[in-house]
Formats: C-alpha cells, structure tokens, sequence
C-alpha cells in the first residue's frame, strides 16, 4: 500500500486553487510505476479531463478526486508498460484513433476533429493527452483479445433458442462497481466501506472511487442492457431489485460486481434474428474480454513496483 507523504497531503490542500489557475507552477515527480513518472501536472491535467467527462467528478472530495487521479495514472501507467513490452510504438492509424475520439466524445456534442481539439484546448488540456489515452486503450484491448480470443465460450444455439422463446424482453439501465479485495482485506469489510460510500454520497461517486472497471471514469454507467446478453446468475439478481437498488456483491472472473438498477422497461424482439445473434454474440465476447482484461491487469499489477518520492 502507498503511504501518502507530507507533499502529497499539502498537494491535495491547494489542489483547487491550482487547477482553476495557470499550471505554470512548479512540476514534481510524485510517483514511479516502474521507470514511468507521474507528476503533479499530470494529476492536475486528469481531475480536469475526469471533471469533463464526467460531471459527477465536481463533486467529490479534493482528497478523494487526488486518488482517483492518481489510480487512473497508475493503471494507465501499468498498461503502458505492458504494451511496451510486446510494441515499441504507442500508435495506431489516424482514422481509427479519429473514429474513437469522435465515438467517445459524442456525449459532448463534438462531431469533428477540429471540434475536439478547440474544446480540450480551450479547458487548457493538450488533445494529444487524449490521443495517448485513447491510443493505450486501444492497444490494450487488443493484447486482451489476441491473448484471450480463444478462451471466450459462446453459446450460440442457447442465443437462438432465448430469442425465439419470447417476443418481449427486459432492458435494464444499469451502473457497476467492480472492486477486488487484497491479501490484507476482508469482503465484509470492503462491501461494507463500499454500501457506507453509497449512501453517504451515492452510487456513481462510490464508482469513482473504488471501482477498477473501466466504466469507473464514467461512475460506472453500462447504460441500457439486455436480458439476452447478461449470465443467469447476473439476471437473476436484477429480478430480485426494485428501481434505484442495487445487488450485493457478486462474484465474477476478475473480482466482486455489484449492480444498481436505474430503470426497467419491457421491449417487443421485433429485429432481423441474424443481426440480433451476431449483436448478442458481440456484447457477450465483450463482456469476457472485459472480466479477462481485470483478471490479466490484477496479475501485471503484482509485479509492478509503485513508488512515492
């Protein structure tokens, strides 16, 4: 565990008289991830870009929004040197990165390059900071997929045989918080640091906090789900929530999922089966991937040194 140094207490003091005012002050290495450095202007460009892409990040905590920063940091830091290991340049084609800038961004109203420049510019944000995160993420999920396509396991007929058994199906408008637990931590324990943070403040702020997923960034929202695409075990905790609850703690490949169930509607299967199958099929991989993602990250994390200096 990093214990926070007399620097990093006084930094997170004056964090928001900094970070509404020029960044020309002094630059400090805070961290080492291995031989990669992250700096205090570093942590003060990411509570901006977490602040902009989502509004929730304004409310927390200057302690709290110091952390989340500083994980961020790290983990990017982490799949950094992971890719580096298999590639040297951090670098995909520019219609692609274009492509997922403009998907990524869309939430924002930004429909052009031009467009996503002007607006991180204008909040003081170099836009090539986006490219490199956008760029690493990329890459990562490559890596998973070369590493883990094979061990993905779909069942096709069980897909066709749910879509065609009903007419009507569930969405839910769902939000995660995926937590592990340490060798020094105990599940009670964290669940109950975890449900004590939502109420206090709420679902999406304890996301923020204490997820690893990568929706954390975003307070953990999934948006609308099917019922065709979620496990059994999954679905079947849904059932069991009223709007605005959410699950306990459940066990999953990569750690502990709890669900909080947004809202709940009912929609007609009326779709082209070959399109919905190939859909479904998509949405499941994904899903794997992403529980694969967490367990190969956890294990690339153990073996990295994290230094405060």
């Amino acid at each position: 565990m990093i214990k926070i140094s007399k620097y990093t207490i006084i930094f997170i003091i004056y964090l928001s008289l900094i970070i509404n005012h020029s960044k020309s002050s002094e630059n400090k290495i805070l961290f080492k991830v291995n031989n990669e450095i992250i700096t205090s202007l570093d942590i003060l460009n990411e509570v901006q870009y977490l602040q902009i892409i989502n509004k929730e990040f304004k409310n927390i905590k200057k302690e709290d929004a110091f952390q989340i920063s500083k994980n961020s940091l790290i983990r990017e830091k982490i799949k950094e040197i992971e890719i580096k290991k298999i590639i040297k340049d951090i670098k995909i084609k520019d219609q692609v990165l274009n492509n997922l800038i403009l998907n990524y961004f869309k939430d924002l109203k930004i429909t052009s390059i031009p467009e996503f420049e002007k607006f991180f510019l204008n909040k003081n944000i170099n836009p090539n900071m986006i490219r490199k995160k956008i760029t690493l993420e990329m890459l990562w999920n490559q890596l998973i997929y070369t590493k883990y396509k094979k061990n993905v396991k779909i069942n096709k007929q069980l897909i066709i045989n749910d879509l065609k058994k009903n007419d009507k199906q569930s969405e839910f408008l769902i939000s995660e918080i995926l937590f592990d637990i340490n060798e020094n931590e105990n599940l009670n324990d964290k669940s109950n640091v975890i449900n004590n943070s939502i109420e206090k403040n709420d679902f999406s702020q304890t996301a923020l906090i204490y997820s690893i997923s990568n929706t954390a960034n975003k307070g953990g929202k999934l948006g609308w789900v099917k019922e065709s695409i979620l496990s059994k075990k999954i679905f079947n905790e849904l059932k069991k929530l009223k709007i605005g609850e959410h699950t306990n703690p459940i066990l999953v490949p990569g750690g502990f999922l709890i669900l909080k169930l947004i809202d709940l509607r009912q929609v007609k299967k009326d779709f082209d089966l070959d399109k919905e199958i190939k859909k479904i099929v998509d949405e499941k991989t994904n899903q794997q991937l992403n529980r694969f993602s967490n367990i190969y990250f956890n294990k690339v994390k153990k073996d990295t040194i994290i230094n405060e200096l």
